[in-house]
């Protein structure tokens, strides 16, 4: 964000957050969950066939995009399941390795319970942000993130074959306070199954690039 910028941002007339921005290199893709979706599925699905090779045998080609649809459709879906406003896929191999590996940024509007939540402890917000998702073995740390109040958590969750998770993945999550509006919280949440084990080196790799775009995050203003 330019120096004028970051400073008309913290004056009292700043104008209210609208959304955010942030970099991703161009192997990654944007599909908004909200409006667009279909179109932007299209885009992409159609961008992906064309990289076919020509020479690969035709009766190859037909199940190979439909099993390519599927598995994009099906992670489309599932961040709509939790009513998420964006996700990010990486629509292009990366250095000829396929990563399995999402970012979804979603909403939470957390009520009052008897004093502000502005008040409270970065763990306590965790507490009540995310209680309900079951996770273990939870590594927290808090900061700031464009100047607001970030909460960054990591943790493993297991393979659950019955839930449709066949591979164990490695979650990182910041949850990023709203400018002036302290009940509204960012979720921006990166999973990966590394290269089948969520704690191998591609895993590590992924987490510390994730964490390196996490510094790109900006708000966007009206």
């Amino acid at each position: 964000m330019p120096a004028e910028d970051a400073a008309a941002a913290s004056t009292e007339h700043s104008p209210p957050v609208t959304g955010y921005r942030v970099l991703l290199p161009s192997q990654w893709d944007q599909v908004p969950l909200r409006n667009g979706t279909e179109t932007a599925i299209r885009r992409i699905l159609d961008s992906a066939f064309l990289r076919i090779p020509a020479d690969a045998p035709r009766d190859k080609i037909g199940p190979y995009k439909r099993e390519l649809e599927r598995r994009f459709r099906a992670a489309v879906a599932e961040a709509q399941r939790g009513d998420a406003l964006d996700v990010y896929l990486p629509v292009m191999p990366t250095s000829n390795v396929n990563l399995g590996a999402s970012i979804v940024v979603s909403e939470r509007v957390l009520p009052r319970r008897g004093r502000s939540v502005s008040h409270a402890e970065p763990a306590e917000l965790v507490v009540q942000l995310l209680s309900q998702d079951g996770a273990e073995n939870v590594d927290l740390s808090s900061g700031e993130v464009d100047g607001a109040l970030a909460v960054r958590r990591e943790h493993v969750v297991e393979a659950n074959p019955r839930n449709g998770a066949e591979l164990a993945s490695r979650r990182v999550d910041y949850i990023v306070s709203v400018p002036d509006d302290p009940d509204r919280w960012f979720v921006t949440a990166f999973s990966t199954v590394g290269g089948g084990d969520p704690r191998d080196e591609l895993a590590d790799a992924l987490v510390e690039w994730f964490d390196a775009v996490m510094v790109t995050f900006r708000w966007r203003r009206g």
